[in-house]
């Protein structure tokens, strides 16, 4: 799921082309963002209406979802399934290449869903530039100085704008006209993405109660709430849609599977030593919420390599610790660098970028698509740490 922050995070940034000057030559994802957004606002206001029809009382509930999906993120789901369209001989242009858009809406519905019931489960208080829903619905309560608790109101109301976009989510996902075979396809894709995506938010929260420190498990955490949910299946996804061979889709999603992980490693990264004025969110609050990954997993695995008992407690005093003090956060940055824990990870992006790269090279793809995602993949490795 995407990193809590305001506008979208350094890392999200490298997917995304309206961070990148203007270019005469604009590669074909320039207007993605745009023909996504106008198929949220077509499918969301006839959901709405029928959303009235049903329960009148509910539009307030409608309407907070509406402007929350439409506030902003990176969109970056929408583009892995036009890049999955393309590579998968999809139409660039026309009436057929609207499609791939009206999949991405339903996924971007679904990321809402997951995003609304996340902040829920975090506790966090903003999202995209504004409010976290649940606070919102909260606020909302004790203005009007409404009878019972505000932030269980909140915290209710916010559940069920989650509920609707999931709802909202398969109605759009089902109404996209696909032939049979495709539908199949696409049916399979889905299916496991919304497993692999409750599968990823469940070990995560298990592993931050376990405290767990094993760097695999971070790593397969990464790979279920970034690499496949957001990558690897919405390009598989795209790709099915366009009736791409089966080799086509299995070397996308391999693909999708490495460099997703790479992206969650460099945001990882970002949200240790990312400067705040592109990140979008204070620096060292991934180390006071005591945030489990694969970088601080390496660092005490290096830690105990190295046999040093302080380092270990060093790292485990300030991770987590709400009140570490900005003395702290330096001295837990250098540490970690220090112990090559941030070597590793940089050693691991740089593999999985290699491997990814080297998944486009067999000449299965459209042409011209294979140039552009390795692009996309060298903007994710290039990406460096202070």
């Amino acid at each position: 799921m995407e990193p809590r922050s305001l506008p979208p995070s350094e890392a999200a940034r490298v997917f995304d082309r309206r961070a990148d000057p203007p270019n005469p030559k604009a590669e074909p994802d320039t207007d993605v963002a745009a023909r996504v957004e106008a198929e949220l606002v077509a499918c969301m206001a006839e959901r709405r209406l029928v959303d009235l029809d049903v329960a009148p009382g509910g539009v307030d509930l409608a309407d907070a979802l509406m402007a929350f999906v439409l506030r902003g993120g990176s969109r970056l789901r929408a583009r892995c399934v036009w890049w999955g369209w393309l590579a998968g001989g999809g139409a660039k242009a026309g009436e057929a290449s609207r499609l791939p858009f009206r999949l991405a809406a339903a996924l971007e519905l679904l990321q809402a869903s997951a995003l609304v019931h996340d902040d829920v489960m975090d506790g966090s208080r903003t999202r995209r530039g504004g409010p976290a829903l649940h606070v919102l619905f909260s606020t909302e309560h004790r203005r009007a100085g409404w009878g019972g608790d505000a932030a269980a109101y909140g915290t209710a109301q916010a559940v069920l704008a989650g509920d609707l976009a999931l709802m909202w989510a398969e109605d759009s996902f089902r109404s996209v006209p696909l032939d049979v075979p495709v539908r199949r396809r696409a049916d399979r894709t889905w299916r496991s993405m919304l497993s692999e995506m409750v599968a990823g938010q469940h070990l995560d929260l298990r592993l931050q109660a376990e405290g767990s420190e094993c760097p695999e498990a971070a790593l397969r955490t990464a790979e279920l709430k970034s690499a496949l949910y957001s990558v690897a299946r919405p390009l598989e996804l795209g790709a099915a849609a366009a009736g791409a061979a089966d080799d086509v889709t299995r070397i996308l999603h391999e693909y999708g599977r490495r460099i997703g992980l790479a992206f969650q490693l460099r945001d990882d990264l970002l949200g240790v030593y990312g400067d705040p004025a592109k990140t979008g969110k204070p620096s060292g609050d991934d180390i006071r919420s005591g945030k489990r990954t694969y970088l601080t997993a390496m660092a005490l695995q290096l830690a105990r390599k190295a046999a040093s008992p302080d380092a270990e407690d060093r790292i485990r005093t300030t991770l987590g610790d709400p009140l570490a003090s900005g003395t702290a956060l330096r001295a837990f940055r250098e540490l970690l660098l220090q112990l090559g824990a941030v070597q590793a990870v940089e050693a691991r992006i740089t593999a999985l970028t290699d491997e990814a790269v080297a998944l486009l090279r067999d000449g299965a793809l459209a042409p011209g698509s294979a140039l552009h995602l390795e692009r996309l993949a060298r903007r994710v490795a290039d990406v460096t740490v202070p």
